[in-house]
């Protein structure tokens, strides 16, 4: 199999955590609690994935200066994509609540809800297809990271799009879409960067790892908390420890 179209084999896959996600909402009544503590477990299991495979790797093959730079880089793209997104409907497209707004509450909320969680997906995307450079291989504890994380998002958000009026086919539209745009995500970030020199990569690396972990401070656990309360950091733990300990076997 060429390696462009494993890249993006493990893209989808990672995106096809997102529909999964998004059926279990749909046909399951999942209790608020239960999608939160999910929630909290996601959030810990990427910011392991952010801490000891992408800033561990960035810095190892740029150094430090360039890691930091992508680092701030992709925190404050995100931060700015996301305030302009937050301004037409999108602030809380990962709500499982009643707090995403109905297409005729706001105009538009629903295209900047898709694009909004397509936004959240690229950076993980790009980062699997990232990888192979090189004869490399896709970390077990990244893909374990964003399948993991994937499911709770896509269940959460998909929820709260239920309960705003929206229909099936809008819901598993919009999850099937990123799930095919992950894949192509992390296809295009193997093919563009392929013959990239180390220093490149790195900051294309730490830009991912700083839109993720922003997302999560934004997005995952603001969800996360608003129902497990105290119990929100403990949840983190375990799922941060769980993705250690898958990347310490691997």
């Amino acid at each position: 199999m060429p390696v462009w179209l494993e890249a993006g084999l493990w893209g989808l896959l990672g995106g096809a955590a997102l529909v999964i996600g998004a059926a279990i909402a749909w046909f399951v009544r999942v209790r608020p609690t239960v999608v939160a503590s999910v929630m909290a477990f996601g959030s810990g299991v990427l910011i392991s994935a952010v801490a000891f495979d992408l800033m561990e790797e960035a810095a190892r093959i740029g150094g430090l200066r360039p890691t930091a730079t992508g680092f701030l880089g992709g925190a404050v793209v995100y931060l700015a994509a996301n305030a302009l997104l937050a301004r037409r409907g999108a602030r809380h497209r990962k709500r499982s609540g009643d707090q995403q707004p109905s297409e005729s509450e706001q105009g538009g909320s629903g295209a900047a809800i898709a694009i909004g969680a397509l936004l959240d997906g690229i950076p993980e995307s790009v980062v699997l297809g990232v990888g192979l450079i090189g004869g490399g291989s896709v970390s077990l504890s990244v893909l374990a990271a964003v399948f993991i994380s994937n499911v709770p998002e896509g269940l959460s958000s998909a929820a709260g799009m239920k309960r705003s009026g929206r229909s099936a086919r809008y819901v598993f539209g919009v999850w099937t879409t990123i799930a095919v745009l992950s894949g192509l995500a992390a296809l295009v970030g193997y093919v563009a960067l392929g013959s990239a020199p180390p220093g490149a990569i790195a900051v294309i690396t730490a830009i991912a790892a700083g839109a993720i972990l922003t997302m999560i401070a934004d997005t995952m656990i603001p969800e996360a908390f608003e129902r497990t309360r105290t119990w929100t950091g403990v949840i983190t733990v375990v799922g941060f420890l769980v993705a250690f300990a898958i990347d310490v076997a691997g």
